[in-house]
């Protein structure tokens, strides 16, 4: 399992990185088969994740810009309202997509991941990345379990601020933001939320 995660999570090539994990130890397998598939489920109840982080709200959109109320699937796109001003070519939103979900399930180990990258909004015809972070940037999320224990983390990966897409407004906000991020303040947020994909609030 563990070369598996590693295979999950991007090599790191550029700008910065950033890890997030938490992890809960059960006292049988069944209760630990159960805390898992629990997790797993709130791992792609993206909708929901504004009320486990409780900084930023997320919403699910389909490939064709429709909101989707159900879980996130790979070809999905999620919209972020991080708190502030978001860029124009978004909408006031940053936006990410999700590239790819992975599953392994059966005996001791089980493993869910959910790999998103910055992407233009799907809403109009932009194709400049509205988002704070170039697109070789990317986030995953992972929930996996160990016979009785259980882990959720998120790695951010090649995080550079998006300096060359929009217009001279979102340059300078994602200038700001991206630094911000780079300086370890978006740490919290995704610490939250990984704890929240465990216990089930924020």
């Amino acid at each position: 399992m563990e070369e598996s995660k590693n295979d999950l999570v991007p090599q790191q090539f550029v700008g910065s990185q950033m890890d997030a994990v938490e992890e809960r130890k059960l006292n049988t397998l069944i209760q630990a088969q159960d805390f898992f598939a629990a997790a797993e489920k709130r791992l792609l109840a993206v909708n929901e994740w504004g009320k486990l982080s409780g900084l930023s709200d997320f919403k699910v959109f389909t490939p064709d810009g429709k909101e989707a109320m159900r879980s996130a699937q790979k070809g999905d796109f999620i919209r972020i309202d991080i708190p502030g001003p978001g860029p124009l070519s978004g909408d006031g939103f940053d936006w990410v997509m999700v590239e790819e979900i992975k599953s392994e399930h059966g005996g001791d180990r089980e493993m869910i991941s959910m790999c998103v990258r910055p992407s233009p909004s799907p809403l109009n015809q932009d194709k400049e990345v509205a988002h704070f972070l170039k697109d070789h940037a990317t986030s995953t999320f992972i929930i996996r379990r160990d016979r009785i224990t259980v882990w959720a983390e998120e790695h951010g990966r090649n995080e550079q601020a998006n300096v060359s897409d929009g217009n001279l407004i979102d340059r300078a906000r994602n200038l700001v933001v991206g630094f911000s991020a780079k300086l370890g303040l978006s740490y919290p947020q995704w610490k939250l939320l990984v704890k929240g994909l465990l216990d089930g609030k924020p």
